[in-house]
């Protein structure tokens, strides 16, 4: 198998159980409400706001034998730029407080994926950052187009509301072969081993912010 063959096979228990999540099940089956997904945009805010930082210090990191990786870091920094205010936007789309969202914290789980990310790039193989991309990427062409339209039909928000999940859904969707060329271009199997272990990590840790979210008000309502 290639690189990305491996990977993807080696994730599907992972990939399978993230969407076994209630909170998942209830947004592609139209039980979402207002306040439960302005608490997912409000998580996603403080991830998405992360991206271009770690794209950044990912590429700076990078051993000798994969600089050949860099001008690909370097087209994901440009596509990536401004995405966080994509949300605020749907935030105030949605009739949330945007500006509350954006001085506030993230919850335990968003904080500890991001954390995650940072040391996979600063103490472990960066190459391992990659899982979060592709966790992330890959569950935007699975699920976000599906979950945008769902999810506007139980809650009867505008489609203003919903400019991060349409387009990042099909961004990433355009991202997919792009980013399995990269991964089959790792030829050291150590490469190949950090990036499946974290993605796997990412995986759990992206389903721990879904895990989270529960029925109480949303912070930024």
């Amino acid at each position: 198998m290639t690189p990305y063959q491996t990977l993807v096979a080696a994730t599907a228990h992972e990939r399978e159980s993230l969407t076994r999540i209630p909170l998942v099940i209830d947004a592609l089956e139209g039980r979402m409400d207002r306040e439960r997904y302005l608490r997912f945009l409000a998580q996603a805010y403080h991830h998405v706001r992360q991206t271009v930082p770690l794209l950044t210090a990912c590429r700076d990191h990078l051993p000798a034998h994969l600089a050949w990786m860099r001008p690909a870091f370097e087209e994901y920094i440009e596509e990536e730029q401004g995405h966080e205010e994509w949300i605020l936007n749907d935030i105030r789309a949605a009739g949330g407080d945007a500006d509350a969202v954006r001085d506030g914290v993230p919850d335990h789980a968003a904080e500890v994926m991001v954390a995650y990310a940072w040391n996979q790039i600063q103490r472990g193989n960066p190459v391992g950052f990659l899982g979060m991309v592709y966790v992330l990427e890959g569950t935007s062409v699975a699920l976000a187009l599906r979950a945008a339209d769902q999810i506007q039909r139980a809650t009867g928000l505008p489609n203003s509301a919903f400019s991060y999940l349409c387009s990042h859904g099909t961004l990433d969707l355009e991202h997919t072969d792009h980013f399995a060329t990269l991964v089959d271009g790792l030829d050291r199997e150590e490469d190949v081993r950090a990036l499946v272990h974290a993605a796997r990590r990412f995986f759990r840790l992206y389903g721990d912010v879904f895990r989270d979210i529960r029925s109480e008000p949303a912070a930024a309502a």
